[in-house]
């Protein structure tokens, strides 16, 4: 685009895609069962599509990337890995998700001795969240995954989790209107990554350490928060947490006349899961003992 060229030397080493992915020569790529018709017009709840993964021993994941089918109806993927005897239900609630897509975001590699966990007999379960654009489209979306070819287990398992606020109102015509939500971690755990989530009010978002004496420690701030360029900020250290760290994320939105992405500055908005709805989710990547899964790592 014109812009000047940098160091080459500070460049990273190249890397050779496969078939369009992100990702160097996936091990597996998995796709929903069938394609889905995105409609032209109106609201389309969320989609649920459940891909066996045929695995008859445990996988360690290293790598994952979600790409959508069809971008132009796709507003954003969660894939959730589905044990052996969870029900359908559960899968969105108490599973550990696999990877995201949101607008902007690539291949998740995880760093040299970590990955996630996808047992035997597990399914993966694609929750989609489409936006019609005008026009009936098709999607089918796939995730490829790299695995773990150390012998044994891995040093660390990841697992995402995310803290968000769903009792939120901001009112009409406020231009910079804070929301907040906090807790403390369960148990201790190394923080890799995070990603913040809202939509078109959102304006910018903080990631937050508070310490004993009640000081705040920035872990990650994004004061221009873009909804079609939603990213992933992976720290160049992992960053050690302790049992009962308090967490807090600070969100500001724009709900006025003068946001251009405004769907509506006259009304008040609130959670929910359209785009005319307002969220604050923030995704944060840990890594834990091997051994440990989601629910004992919640066990305080």
């Amino acid at each position: 685009g014109g812009a000047p060229q940098g160091d080459p030397q500070a460049a990273p080493p190249p890397r050779v895609w496969t078939d369009g992915w992100n990702l160097p020569s996936p091990d597996l790529v998995l796709a929903m069962p069938k394609p889905f018709a995105v409609p032209a017009t109106g609201a389309v709840e969320y989609q649920y599509f459940a891909a066996p993964t045929g695995f008859t021993e445990d996988r360690w994941v290293t790598g994952v990337q979600v790409k959508p089918g069809n971008r132009a109806g796709v507003h954003h993927i969660v894939v959730y890995i589905r044990e052996p005897g969870q029900t359908w239900q559960q899968a969105p609630t108490t599973s550990d998700i696999l990877g995201l897509y949101t607008p902007g975001a690539s291949a998740d590699i995880l760093p040299s001795g970590m990955a996630r966990l996808v047992k035997a007999g597990s399914e993966l379960v694609f929750e989609i969240h489409y936006t019609p654009k005008g026009k009936r489209v098709l999607d089918q979306s796939r995730v490829a995954m790299t695995f773990f070819k150390g012998n044994g287990l891995p040093d660390k398992r990841v697992l995402t989790l995310e803290m968000d606020n769903v009792t939120f109102r901001i009112p009409a015509g406020e231009r910079d209107y804070p929301v907040t939500v906090w807790g403390t971690l369960p148990n201790d755990a190394l923080l890799l990554s995070l990603l913040p989530h809202m939509h078109l009010r959102g304006k910018s978002f903080e990631y937050d350490l508070i310490h004993d004496d009640g000081r705040p420690e920035v872990l990650l701030q994004v004061p221009h928060y873009n909804f079609y360029w939603q990213l992933s900020y992976r720290l160049a250290t992992p960053l050690p947490l302790k049992k009962g760290t308090k967490l807090a994320w600070i969100a500001h939105y724009d709900n006025s006349k003068r946001n251009p992405r405004n769907p509506d500055p006259t009304v008040d908005v609130g959670y929910g899961h359209q785009s005319w709805d307002e969220m604050l989710v923030g995704f944060f990547d840990v890594a834990v003992d091997p051994h440990l899964d989601k629910h004992a790592f919640f066990m305080r």
